[in-house]
C-alpha cells in the first residue's frame, strides 16, 4: 500500500525557516514527479513548487527566491525548504506525488494528509 507521510510543519516567526518533508512508502518503482501545494485560509488550493523526474523545478511567483524544492530518490522523499517566511505563507501544505508502481505503466497520483504552517509573531 502506497502512502505519503508529511512532516515539518509548525509555528514560526516572520523571517524564520521551516523544512517540510514528504516521504512515500510502499511498493514504489520510481518517482515521476513531486509537488507541493498549499491552501491558504479561505482560499483555493494552489501549486507552490514542483520537481520533475529530470530534476527541473518550478515555483509560484510568490515564493521564488525564498522556497527550494528538492528530492532524494533513494528515500522516495521530497523536501520544501522555506526561508524568510511571511504571514501570508500561513497555510496547510500538501504533498502531491506521481509514482511509478511498476515498469511501463503510467504513474499513479497520491496526496499527503497536509501539514499546517503558521507564520506569526
Amino acid at each position: 500500500q502506497v502512502q505519503l507521510v508529511e512532516s515539518g510543519g509548525g509555528l514560526v516567526q516572520p523571517g524564520g525557516s521551516l523544512r517540510l518533508s514528504c516521504a512515500a512508502s510502499g511498493s514504489i518503482f520510481s518517482i515521476y514527479a513531486m509537488n507541493w501545494y498549499r491552501q491558504l485560509p479561505g482560499k483555493q488550493r494552489e501549486l507552490v513548487a514542483g520537481i520533475t523526474s529530470g530534476g527541473s523545478t518550478d515555483y509560484a511567483d510568490s515564493v521564488k527566491g525564498r522556497f527550494t524544492i528538492s528530492r532524494d530518490n533513494a528515500k522516495n522523499t521530497v523536501y520544501l525548504q522555506m526561508n524568510n517566511l511571511k504571514p501570508e505563507d500561513t497555510a496547510v501544505y500538501y504533498c502531491n506525488a506521481g509514482l511509478f508502481l511498476e515498469p511501463l505503466r503510467p504513474p499513479m497520483w497520491y496526496w499527503g494528509q497536509g501539514t499546517q504552517v503558521t507564520v506569526s509573531s
